[in-house]
């Protein structure tokens, strides 16, 4: 099975530079790097931070699923993968996703599918923090509930 070096899952800040070199290579002429953000907005509310925890050896798991389903569709692809666990505030990224594969397309698309992929499939809960002190669990499809 397709693997990386780290694992997935990680309690330090995001290095797109890093994921960025993981993937590059001669024959990759497109590479699409995404990364989500902790936001605070009108209709999410006061959010300081969230709290992400997961369950690491079903998560590792169920990336590892995910990842080697992406090399299936896109076998020429370069994939580096970081899901963050614990606090993360408001504007600090808690997932990077990077993907290289020789044409842009695929690397877009290899990309997209994995995002989609960890909302659905992921086990990674997420707790928000408001700037007023509440707390707030929120779920999979970002519906937040008290």
């Amino acid at each position: 099975m397709f693997r990386i070096m780290a694992p997935w899952l990680t309690d330090r800040q995001l290095d797109a530079t890093a994921l960025l070199a993981e993937v590059a290579s001669d024959g990759c002429g497109g590479t699409a790097l995404f990364l989500g953000t902790v936001r605070s907005s009108t209709e999410d509310g006061d959010v300081a931070g969230i709290e992400y925890s997961a369950y690491p050896e079903m998560a590792e798991a169920e990336f590892d699923h995910m990842i080697a389903e992406a090399k299936a569709r896109w076998p020429e692809s370069r994939i580096a993968l970081r899901h963050r666990t614990g606090f993360i505030k408001t504007g600090e990224a808690s997932i990077a996703i990077a993907v290289g594969c020789p044409h842009r397309s695929e690397a877009f698309d290899a990309c997209r599918y994995l995002i989609e992929q960890t909302k659905q499939r992921a086990p990674v809960w997420k707790k928000e923090t408001l700037i007023s002190g509440g707390q707030r669990w929120v779920n999979a499809a970002g519906a937040a509930h008290a």
